[in-house]
């Protein structure tokens, strides 16, 4: 297991994150995120307004689907915020 996968695990343990890029960014905008997590195929414009904020940045080897696979969801999760230390 990834460094990345064992902070998701965490994060899911704890509930102190926000799945999906419409969340990400707003939790961004709100200043509630610590860190991001993007999958490696994270659409191009959602990674450039991450990356426009002064946020650490975790990029999660498998793709899109995997990444919701691995967060228990039945659906693609391109982004995830962090919302408490790591």
């Amino acid at each position: 297991m990834t460094e990345v996968e064992t902070i998701i695990k965490t994060v899911l343990k704890t509930g102190g994150y926000r799945l999906g890029s419409k969340s990400t960014l707003k939790s961004l905008q709100k200043g509630e995120a610590k860190a991001v997590i993007v999958a490696s195929n994270c659409p191009e414009d959602v990674l450039e307004k991450i990356k426009s904020y002064d946020v650490k940045i975790l990029v999660y080897d498998g793709t899109n689907m995997e990444l919701g696979a691995l967060c228990g969801k039945p659906f693609s999760v391109a982004a995830m915020a962090v919302t408490e230390e790591i």
